[in-house]
């Protein structure tokens, strides 16, 4: 007897995204959607691979992104491509290549999934799902409080605003940050013996990264390293109290993260970040700040520039852990044909009903089976209501109505009449 091949698992990291869990999905796609589009943000949709060089200038070689996470493979043409890590540098190079960023100013948004090979955990994950904002040409700091205020109304629609904490930081100017790192690398040095090994790398390569560890044994040595606030000049401080006036007059509640910083030198000024103490480890939901210094590293003129990204899977698991909202994934209506006659006149006036009531999220028995047994799977598919037709219905133009949520008698009703029943149902049916 031949032997059963072994059935093929998805890869590690990377998850299937179920029919129960979709609607979920649906429902926070829907949302952030309509509320990007409240503020005028525009769709751009990019590839899913790029020349690994684009995240070699982007991101840069010597880091762990590059140096460990990134999908890379040489194709057919013997061409070095990379699935993509993140999507702010697909996104500048699309504007750049297609030049919309001459004389001009863009509010863009994508979405979809990146690729890390990290080791996987709950919320961080190989391949994961990412919305992110970009905007272009706005030097001031009233663009920067119009991100969060968008993500402040996002978070209130989906019913987590008071489960997430704003952190804020300013990393000033490249100039700003090279006397300050300087500083930092000597008070680090004169605590080498208290880094852990990532630190002791960071050292001479990321010395700001190092603020950001979550090593408890060095909490305390990094509670007293100097703070790059302290070391800004008028110009950056102008603009981050500016932003912080702006939230204050808003009513944004907001705290000041010092520590807060990106590892990446094109990062400037405003960085933000929205967390939680929800998600165990994994507690940044979304974070974003000023980017300037990149579009000369892509060969573009310099321009303004600032952006964000939150990771979906951890918005999601939030919302399950707080049970803020339940969507029902079923349908409206199922339909039960019992008798050749019926088969024929289902097909039909399902189609009617789904002519006249936009929206109508109908399901048909197909594939035969008993009255007993279409009726368990219209009960079982979450529908409120179930149609049933047998051939004297059929020859009559009537169907049967029954409520499978309420106790209702059941009522006999011919097209017109169900029609009308189920257009009233459905103009007042609660939006999930």
């Amino acid at each position: 007897m031949a032997k059963q091949p072994q059935a093929i698992q998805a890869i590690r990291g990377m998850h299937d995204i179920l029919p129960e869990q979709s609607p979920y999905w649906q429902w926070l796609e829907q949302n952030a959607r309509q509320t990007l589009a409240a503020y005028g943000y525009q769709e751009i949709r990019l590839p899913i691979v790029e020349k690994t060089e684009l995240f070699k200038r982007s991101i840069g070689e010597v880091t762990d992104i590059v140096e460990k996470e990134m999908y890379t493979f040489d194709d057919r043409n013997g061409d070095s491509l990379t699935l993509r890590p993140e999507g702010t540098a697909g996104c500048l190079r699309a504007c750049l290549e297609h030049g919309l960023l001459h004389n001009q100013s863009h509010r863009l948004w994508y979405y979809g999934p990146m690729f890390r090979h990290e080791r996987p955990q709950k919320g961080r994950y190989r391949q994961f799902y990412q919305l992110g904002v970009e905007t272009y040409g706005m030097p001031g700091p009233d663009i920067d409080a119009e991100m969060i205020l968008l993500t402040d109304r996002l978070w209130k629609k989906l019913g987590i605003r008071d489960k997430v904490e704003l952190q804020l930081n300013s990393l000033g100017t490249s100039e700003e940050r090279a006397a300050y790192r300087g500083v930092l690398v000597e008070y680090f040095k004169r605590h080498i013996d208290v880094l852990d090994e990532d630190s002791l790398r960071r050292l001479e390569t990321n010395p700001l990264r190092i603020l950001d560890s979550k090593n408890p044994d060095m909490q305390l040595m990094l509670r007293d390293a100097p703070v790059l606030l302290d070391h800004l000049g008028e110009d950056s401080l102008l603009h981050f109290n500016s932003l912080k006036g702006m939230l204050d007059d808003l009513g944004i509640a907001y705290s000041l993260n010092t520590r807060l910083v990106r590892g990446l030198d094109y990062y400037g000024k405003t960085v933000f970040e929205w967390v939680t103490d929800e998600l165990g480890a994994q507690g940044t939901i979304c974070a974003g700040g000023r980017y300037d210094g990149l579009i000369e590293q892509l060969g573009g003129k310099a321009n303004h520039a600032i952006g964000f990204a939150m990771g979906m899977e951890r918005i999601l698991a939030l919302v399950e852990q707080l049970e803020t909202v339940s969507i029902e994934a079923g349908v409206d209506v199922y339909l039960i044909r019992v008798g050749e006659a019926a088969e024929k006149a289902g097909l039909l006036l399902s189609e009617q009903l789904r002519d006249q009531i936009d929206g109508l999220k109908l399901q048909v028995n197909c594939g035969g089976g008993s009255f007993k047994s279409q009726f368990k799977k219209a009960d079982k598919s979450g529908a409120a209501f179930a149609i049933i037709i047998g051939d004297d219905e059929a020859r009559r133009g009537e169907a049967a109505l029954k409520s499978l949520r309420v106790e209702q008698a059941q009522t006999t009703l011919n097209h017109a009449e169900l029609l009308e029943t189920l257009k009233a149902w459905h103009r007042n049916k609660p939006i999930a």
